[in-house]
């Protein structure tokens, strides 16, 4: 689309403005239907979630009943969801996939049957994040304006736009499921390929995330804020606390690495030791229940969300990132539905506060920073993640958080909890040295 505004302007200098504004119009219109139908859709996921986690607290009875919950999202994922069960990973490959072999459209099925399982999860007690339903409810909705438009040869997209909408509903989905216009733009282009981002979805990326957001709050539906201490914004940008930020990012980056490859490495036990794909989170469901009730609290199921304050505001257990982390990767891997991000932030924030003990940051700084950077290693998203830092803890931490953010990233390596996204042919940082190099030219 870009290149042929600027060929046709290049030959006809009267189409220099109008070229460029009937195409910012054309898209204005996408951005902000798509972040209406994805705002509305994670007010509803949101405030959905908000009553599971009540009534699970109110009734830790249900939490027996995870099992069969598991085993009855996956009976209706087996049955009526096959084409979409990939979730995340069959967006990211469609998207890759449409320029030159167009496949089909995601089906709208995607948003309901999402919805539905990441409720039923978190109701009877898995431990999910939110994420991967905002993402997919975004995408398969922005796909249905793509299938409506189809209708009217002359509005009908291209495959090339139609890969733009669909970053644009993810771009709308991660925006409004966490009150981060900016990062949520961002993650839409930064998570497709590692080390490129396409220039094309920038503007419908970010008028869709901001028109998401507000769509979100036009809703009546409220984030949850997350408030560094004051003493803890006040630590100074010295040589002594960045290599500190570095330490800590080191430590999120491989925490991000081993966090992937158990959960890939449970989904594959599961697949290769059971079959039948419903008793996949029957069996999961079972090792969770049991392990909540022999525990004897239910802080390290679902969300996690008064934990995650807590970290900022006081110290906590060491171990606290270590449990979620296992819950975490049993439940997904197992087969049931969510997300990742949030029980990340969980972890990540969780394990900063332990870090205090042996790094001289403070806690509340050292959980900003864990909240973020451990998403970005796992997501291979570290400019996202940094934004992200901005948007909800301010300047004075997110410059510490982007330090971790990056060193995370070059820590974690490509191999993320996104198996379908592509690295353009670009090696990771770390794999352009190996033993066999010769440094003698040094």
């Amino acid at each position: 689309m870009i290149e042929t505004i600027v060929s046709q302007a290049r030959s006809n200098p009267a189409s220099t403005f109008l070229l460029p504004l009937r195409h910012a119009a054309r898209w204005l219109f996408l951005a902000i239907v798509t972040g209406i139908l994805a705002g509305s859709a994670s007010a509803l996921l949101l405030a959905m979630l908000d009553w599971a986690t009540a009534t699970r607290e109110a009734h830790h009875w249900i939490i027996a009943l995870l099992p069969f919950a598991g085993l009855a999202v996956g009976i209706l994922y087996h049955h009526f969801g096959r084409a979409v069960e990939a979730g995340n990973n069959l967006i990211i490959e469609e998207i890759h996939t449409q320029v030159d072999e167009p496949h089909t459209t995601i089906p709208f099925r995607m948003t309901p049957l999402i919805l539905l399982g990441t409720g039923i999860t978190h109701l009877f007690g898995g431990s999910a994040g939110r994420e991967g339903t905002a993402l997919q409810t975004g995408a398969s909705l922005a796909d249905q304006i793509a299938v409506f438009l189809h209708r009217f040869p002359r509005l009908a997209l291209s495959n090339a736009d139609r890969k733009i909408l669909l970053m644009a509903g993810i771009s709308a989905g991660f925006a409004s499921v966490f009150g981060t216009p900016l990062a949520g733009a961002v993650f839409g282009l930064e998570v497709l390929t590692i080390g490129a981002i396409s220039y094309e979805a920038i503007f419908p990326c970010f008028l869709a995330a901001f028109a998401a957001d507000y769509v979100t709050h036009a809703w009546h539906i409220h984030h949850t804020i997350y408030r560094v201490t004051p003493e803890a914004l006040q630590s100074p940008l010295n040589p002594r606390n960045m290599l500190s930020a570095i330490a800590a990012g080191i430590i999120f980056g491989l925490t991000a690495l081993l966090f992937a490859r158990t959960t890939h490495a449970i989904s594959s036990v599961f697949k290769r030791r059971i079959s039948y794909a419903p008793l996949r989170p029957f069996v999961g469901g079972i090792l969770v229940a049991i392990a909540v009730f022999a525990i004897g609290t239910t802080k390290y199921i679902g969300l996690g969300i008064p934990t995650i304050v807590s970290a900022f505001a006081e110290h906590l257990p060491r171990y606290d990132f270590a449990v979620k982390f296992a819950f975490t990767s049993l439940t997904l891997g197992s087969g049931f539905k969510g997300g990742e991000v949030t029980p990340l932030f969980f972890i990540g924030a969780t394990l900063g506060n332990a870090l205090s003990s042996i790094l001289p940051l403070p806690s509340s700084l050292l959980a900003a920073m864990g909240f973020v950077a451990v998403f970005a290693g796992a997501a291979n998203t570290p400019i996202a993640s940094s934004l992200m830092a901005l948007e909800l803890f301010g300047p004075e931490a997110g410059a510490f958080a982007a330090i971790a953010c990056v060193t995370s990233y070059l820590f974690s390596g490509h191999r993320g909890i996104y198996h379908a996204q592509r690295t353009n042919g670009a090696k990771h940082p770390l794999e352009e040295i190996s033993p066999s190099d010769d440094y003698s030219q040094l």
